[in-house]
């Protein structure tokens, strides 16, 4: 019942968010010019947005995360289409320091994954995506549970106005035989919700507010799990450099704030994205 009360208490606080920014977004579309700049359809920084990797574009992905109490995660991710933006194929690389008071820090478990592009129109994209989670962390500092894991998560995103969208992701984890540094084994289940809220404030450039819920297992000495939850609220901004060879660059900062039983944490979190053609296509 604990994890219920939870798991209900962050989505109701995060469809809260969404729906008082949905609110003041169709308070303000009646006097929104008729055409607004271009979105920066990219990946938001703690949500996932529903749109593939147009055909013949490749984007590499460089997050850095720092918060207060000494750990810090980076990543790097590379989407491709294959062949076209209706599937594409990715891969995400992280190295980080799980607990700052034993100072180790390294290579985590590497994910390869796929997205189906199953809905795409100008209102509504909706791409779901399996990962598989490749043990190659050393469990032993913490920074993997040597065990083949699953992932999966779906990501909505919707148009609400000219200038308004919002995201909205809804995922879970699976890892069997999960180890501690011990030995002890045990399976590990984790689930994940949030909401993106993205105002296009002017021409290239996105101010950005998200919502996140993680709740996730770990194998303690005698085999049982224990459970922990993080909940952030992350408000930031992005924007777009877009060269004439076809090169976008978006950087990006943002300050997650924890809430609930991240309550005290806080720190900095850094965003780099490069998209860009890696062969011609027709028309």
């Amino acid at each position: 019942m604990k994890i219920r009360f939870r798991f209900v208490h962050y989505l109701a606080l995060s469809g809260l968010i969404a729906a008082s920014f949905f609110a003041q977004a169709e308070s303000r579309q009646a006097g929104e010019p008729s055409e607004a700049p271009p979105r920066i359809e990219d990946n938001s920084f703690l949500i996932e947005e529903a749109y593939n990797q147009e055909t013949g574009v490749v984007q590499h992905i460089q997050t850095f995360q720092y918060l207060r109490d000494g750990t810090w995660a980076y990543t790097f991710t590379q989407e491709w289409p294959v062949p076209n933006q209706k599937h594409q194929l990715s891969y995400t690389i992280p190295l980080f320091r799980p607990d700052a008071s034993n100072g180790h820090d390294g290579l985590g478990d590497v994910m390869i994954n796929y997205r189906y592009q199953a809905l795409a129109s100008d209102r509504v994209a909706f791409s779901p995506r399996l990962s598989l989670i490749l043990p190659t962390g050393e469990e032993k500092e913490g920074l993997g549970n040597d065990a083949l894991g699953f992932q999966t998560n779906m990501p909505v995103s919707l148009t609400l106005s000219t200038r308004w969208t919002t995201h909205l992701n809804a995922g879970a984890t699976f890892i069997p035989d999960a180890e501690e540094a011990g030995g002890a084994k045990a399976d590990l289940f984790g689930y994940n919700l949030g909401v993106g809220l993205i105002l296009n404030a002017a021409k290239n450039f996105d101010l950005m507010l998200e919502s996140v819920w993680f709740s996730n297992e770990s194998v303690r000495e005698n085999g049982e799990t224990e459970r922990s939850d993080a909940f952030f609220l992350s408000p930031g901004f992005r924007f777009a450099v877009n060269c004439k060879s076809g090169l976008q660059i978006v950087p990006g900062i943002a300050v997650p704030i924890g809430l609930g039983p991240s309550d005290n944490e806080v720190g900095m979190f850094f965003y780099l994205s490069l998209e860009h053609p890696f062969k011609k296509t027709n028309g």
